[in-house]
């Protein structure tokens, strides 16, 4: 039997189906090079081109206040260590609870599933969550941007599924051999998990890097702000300045407002566009192993 593509019909709908893909891959991606572009403009051609690709006056005025103001460079270094942390935080306390879920000899095991399933659907709300972040102590701390969020129900559920679907004559055989409990998980469990770690690494990590409303609740120290924070206050604010004065020189003029946000969005854009090509590959792999049983 001959293969679609090789048929007229075949290769019509390869064609057909190659520009439908392309026009909206192009469609997505005009978006983002308007934002690079507008983030190298002057704000004259901002406010007379409505929409323009390449800039018609090249100026890097906005990224050299940007870089040149203490508190900016000090959110960046905020934002990247509390992504990394929680990060880790987040796959630990995950796949630490999903294995023991996975085991079906786990006593009170149905009533711990239920209450994941009910913390997924319900939620103790906002005011709850702050009275219980202050009465651990933890405003104005980085852990009460990371703590709240370590364990994602959802996530959870497709890890723990995932366990569940690993052969149990690999557990066996490491119990023959003298392995703990703790040994299968740490050699057995974890090296056949790489796929679901670099996917929920990935899905830790855009959450933790977009998050800036449980900065706004829970850190009053503006030092302490994470980039997304700043980059809201950026955007509300009609004024340039956030807060700190640009020391590169006597001449120095302010950089126009809306290339400054801008420019603000491609480099709060920027970690997780270059982090996104090295785990795209476990992507899908890591969703499907954890998503269907059998």
């Amino acid at each position: 039997m001959p293969k679609m593509h090789n048929t007229p019909g075949g290769r019509i709908f390869d064609v057909v189906n190659f520009v439908v893909l392309g026009v909206i891959g192009i469609l997505m991606i005009i978006p983002f090079l308007y934002v690079i572009a507008g983030s190298f403009a002057t704000e004259a051609e901002l406010t007379s081109r409505s929409f323009f690709i390449f800039p018609e006056t090249f100026t890097l005025e906005a990224y050299e206040y940007i870089f040149s103001t203490d508190r900016f460079i000090r959110s960046i270094l905020v934002s990247i260590g509390v992504t990394v942390v929680g990060t880790i935080v987040c796959l630990f306390f995950t796949f630490s609870m999903a294995y023991p879920l996975s085991r079906r000899n786990l006593a009170g095991r149905n009533l711990f599933m239920n209450m994941v399933v009910f913390s997924m659907m319900f939620s103790g709300g906002m005011i709850p969550t702050y009275i219980v972040v202050k009465s651990l102590g933890l405003l104005d701390s980085y852990w009460a941007l990371i703590l709240p969020i370590a364990i994602n129900p959802f996530n959870l559920i497709i890890v723990k599924t995932f366990f569940q679907n690993i052969p149990i004559e690999l557990e066996e055989s490491a119990k023959v051999d003298g392995c703990t409990e703790l040994g299968i998980f740490w050699r057995i469990m974890l090296p056949l998990s790489k796929p679901v770690i670099a996917t929920f690494a990935l899905f830790y990590a855009v959450a933790i890097w977009n998050d800036f409303f449980s900065a706004l609740l829970y850190i009053s120290d503006s030092s302490k702000w994470p980039v997304q924070v700043l980059l809201q206050q950026i955007i509300l604010l009609s004024q340039s300045t956030i807060g700190d004065t640009a020391a590169t020189g006597a001449e120095y003029v302010t950089p126009p407002d809306q290339s400054l946000k801008l420019a603000v969005v491609v480099i709060a854009t920027l970690p997780i566009l270059i982090i996104y090509p090295f785990l795209q590959k476990h992507f899908a792999k890591g969703m499907l192993l954890g998503s269907v049983k059998g």
